[in-house]
C-alpha cells in the first residue's frame, strides 16, 4: 500500500532533496548586518551558527563531532525543530541536554512556539541551540518570536532580520512572516508564562 503525504508535506520533502532559493545567501550578508542583529560565529561542524542573545544560539542541523564545540560555547541544551527527521538523539554521549519539538514548516503552532520560548527562557536549559535543518525557515520564525516576546523587539524588525540576515531564509515559505503578523503576543507571552509582556 503506498502512503500518500499532504501536498505540503511532499512539497517539503522536494525542498530538502533540492538546493534552496534564500531570500538572501548567508555570504552575500558581509559585514553591512546591523550590530544587533545575531552574530555568526565559527564552530566546526556547525553550519548557519549564529548567537542571538546570551541564551540562545540558532543554527543548521550540527553534526555529532561538533558537539564539543557547542559545549565549549557554554550552550546547555540542544532543541531541534526537524519534523522529518528524529534519529537517535545527537548528545546522548555528551552533557548536553537535548530536545525535540517536531514543527511542520507549513504549519506551526502555537503551542509549538509556547514550548520553545518556556525552553528557551528555562534558566536550567540556557543557553539553548535551536536548529532545524537549514538554520533558516522554522529556526528564523522562532528565533524572531523570541525577539519579540522575549526581547521586546517589533514585528516588523524581528521579521527584516529573519528575512535580510544572511541566514538563508527561503521566500517559499512566507507563511511563516504571516504567522508572526498575526501572532496575538500578549496571549503567547501567558501561555509560555511570561507575565512581563516586553514594550517595544
Amino acid at each position: 500500500m503506498r502512503l500518500r503525504l499532504p501536498l505540503a508535506a511532499a512539497l517539503c520533502l522536494s525542498l530538502l532533496a533540492s538546493p534552496a532559493r534564500p531570500a538572501e545567501d548567508a555570504a552575500s550578508a558581509g559585514t553591512n548586518r546591523p550590530g544587533h542583529w545575531a552574530q555568526p560565529l565559527d564552530v566546526e561542524g556547525v553550519r548557519n551558527l549564529h548567537k542571538v542573545s546570551d541564551d540562545l544560539y540558532r543554527s543548521a542541523q550540527p553534526k555529532a563531532e561538533s558537539l564539543p564545540g557547542l559545549a565549549d560555547l557554554g550552550i546547555t541544551t540542544v532543541l531541534s525543530v526537524r519534523f522529518f527527521h528524529s534519529g537517535r538523539r545527537p548528545t546522548e554521549d555528551t552533557d548536553l541536554i537535548y530536545e525535540r519539538i517536531a514543527i511542520a514548516p507549513w504549519h506551526p503552532r502555537k503551542t509549538e512556539v509556547v514550548e520553545f520560548l518556556q525552553i528557551a527562557t528555562d534558566p536550567e536549559r540556557t543557553p539553548v541551540l535551536l536548529h532545524c535543518y537549514k538554520g533558516a525557515d522554522r529556526s528564523g520564525m522562532l528565533a524572531a518570536m523570541y525577539r519579540i516576546v522575549v526581547q521586546g523587539w517589533t514585528k516588523e524588525a524581528a521579521i527584516e532580520e529573519m528575512k535580510q540576515g544572511g541566514y538563508g531564509f527561503n521566500s517559499l515559505w512566507s507563511n511563516l512572516i504571516r504567522w508572526i503578523r498575526k501572532a496575538d503576543i500578549d496571549e503567547i507571552c501567558e501561555l509560555a508564562g511570561l507575565t512581563e509582556v516586553p514594550e517595544g
